[in-house]
């Protein structure tokens, strides 16, 4: 292990809960791997707390920090400067923290999306149709904004509450719309489970894939379990599947670079790591 000075970089994710959290476990294997004088922490304020332990932070003390649910729309609004993406999106997951106390925001969730189809559904044409996204959260903006960037030609949002997703669809204009009933998964190209559902191993989202198209790619950005309940009714109905951890890791990617000035080292399976982590084999 790597020894931790006073000298150390430091870097960290926010979210609650973030116990689940599996970028700890990646983040840290990079750092040992690459022989760095650096951490990564969790960091876990009250529901209200956010702005206020993210305002402590400026100045530079913390290179910067990951964010997860439920404060990327917070992260956002927090920062003084922002990347087109995430104001696209309006959230962020990335806010980096610099010596001058500004906080710059990034979103690399729909980066992390994208590879993640690439590498797990060779050949899948991401702009060949509709792509539907379930939930309208912090998440759920990220990739909408990826797949509108992408040129998918209608990106439907199909959420619980319809004044969210109404306001996710006006806030990214173009092709994204509102979606309602099963009939959004007509003709459907990609599928993706943006919301908490299915972590832990509860129910997934309350979808019908029957009506989804045999050609679909579903992926589930829940990452634990590794194979929630929703990806397996997608294959049971023939469906290819992409997981939440592949997305994860290659969201992880730019966020390490970010932190620590250098791309993180290949010679370590974060991937294998991180299943161990949970308890679960490849």
């Amino acid at each position: 292990m790597s020894a931790i000075t006073g000298a150390a970089m430091v870097a960290g994710i926010i979210g609650r809960p973030v116990t689940h959290s599996l970028s700890p476990v990646l983040h840290n294997a990079w750092i040992e791997a690459a022989g760095l004088n650096a951490v990564y922490a969790p960091l876990a304020p009250t529901a209200d707390g956010f702005r206020a332990l993210v305002d402590g932070l400026r100045g530079g003390v913390i290179r910067g920090v990951n964010v997860t649910i439920p404060f990327k729309e917070e992260a956002l609004a927090a920062a003084d400067t922002a990347s087109d993406r995430a104001r696209l999106a309006g959230a962020a997951n990335l806010l980096l923290f610099r010596a001058d106390g500004t906080i710059h925001a990034d979103n690399t969730d729909g980066l992390g999306m994208l590879l993640a189809l690439e590498i797990q559904a060779p050949g899948f044409d991401v702009g060949a149709g509709p792509a539907v996204i379930l939930g309208a959260g912090g998440a759920a903006r990220g990739a909408a904004a990826a797949l509108a960037l992408a040129g998918v030609p209608v990106v439907r949002i199909l959420n619980r509450t319809a004044d969210r997703a109404e306001s996710l669809a006006r806030d990214i204009g173009g092709q994204v719309t509102v979606a309602a009933g099963d009939d959004a998964l007509d003709g459907v190209n990609l599928i993706v489970n943006a919301t908490s559902l299915g972590l832990g191993g509860g129910p997934g989202p309350d979808v019908d894939l029957a009506k989804a198209p045999e050609t679909a790619v579903v992926l589930d950005m829940v990452y634990k379990p590794l194979r929630t309940e929703f990806l397996q009714q997608a294959a049971a109905r023939g469906l290819r599947t992409v997981d939440g951890l592949e997305m994860l890791i290659r969201q992880a990617v730019p966020s390490f670079e970010a932190f620590y000035g250098q791309a993180p080292p290949v010679n370590v399976d974060v991937r294998a790591l991180a299943l161990k982590a949970v308890g679960e084999s490849a």
